[in-house]
């Protein structure tokens, strides 16, 4: 279950510019928001964009809502920067878009303000950590398939699904680091339904 709201205080057509935007998150439903809550709101935010996380999904209504609503002169402010990702890398990505876009950025516990020198400086910082982080993917990536190949895995589609060739090929890929949803994207079907097969294999 995800449950995404949004709270504001009124705001006129011609006030638009220049809003101050909150973004508030808690991975299960256990936490509250109400910390991160009373923090914006003594930044001043009129606006409140909220995610309340819980099972396995992992998708950020209230973050989307949030990066669709900002404009260049908005002022987004967050509790603490991991708020704005579910890793590092779409933390660094989602700080990239807003500020591109010429929306100020404000972590109140974390100290940062895009809007300062020493702001920008971090920002600079995180867009190069980013890039780094997106570099290292891309290597790991590729070094996990040249091991697959050269355990004999062959990359592309293949026809059928339930062929015991291919669930061999799915558990090799497995222990040479896949995820799953990788595995699943190279048999062609759902990670549902690759699991559902290993099971069975293994029964």
């Amino acid at each position: 279950m995800l449950l995404a709201f949004v709270s504001h205080v009124a705001i006129d057509a011609g006030q638009r510019l220049g809003v101050r935007i909150g973004y508030t998150r808690v991975s299960t439903v256990s936490q509250t928001l109400d910390q991160q809550r009373a923090a914006l709101e003594a930044a001043g935010v009129k606006k409140i964009f909220s995610d309340t996380m819980s099972g396995a999904r992992d998708d950020r209504p209230g973050l989307a809502a949030l990066l669709d609503y900002a404009r260049e002169g908005d002022t987004v402010v967050v509790w603490k920067l991991d708020r704005l990702g579910r890793n590092t890398l779409h933390i660094l990505e989602t700080v990239k878009a807003l500020t591109d876009r010429g929306v100020t950025l404000i972590s109140t516990t974390d100290g940062i303000d895009s809007s300062t020198a020493a702001g920008r400086m971090m920002i600079g910082v995180l867009g190069s950590l980013a890039e780094y982080e997106r570099e290292l993917t891309m290597e790991r990536t590729a070094l996990k398939r040249d091991a697959s190949r050269a355990n004999g895995v062959t990359f592309g589609r293949p026809k059928k699904v339930a062929d015991a060739a291919h669930i061999i090929t799915a558990r090799r890929m497995k222990t040479d680091g896949h995820t799953a949803r990788d595995v699943a994207k190279y048999l062609g079907v759902s990670r549902a339904t690759l699991y559902r097969y290993l099971a069975d294999e293994a029964s």
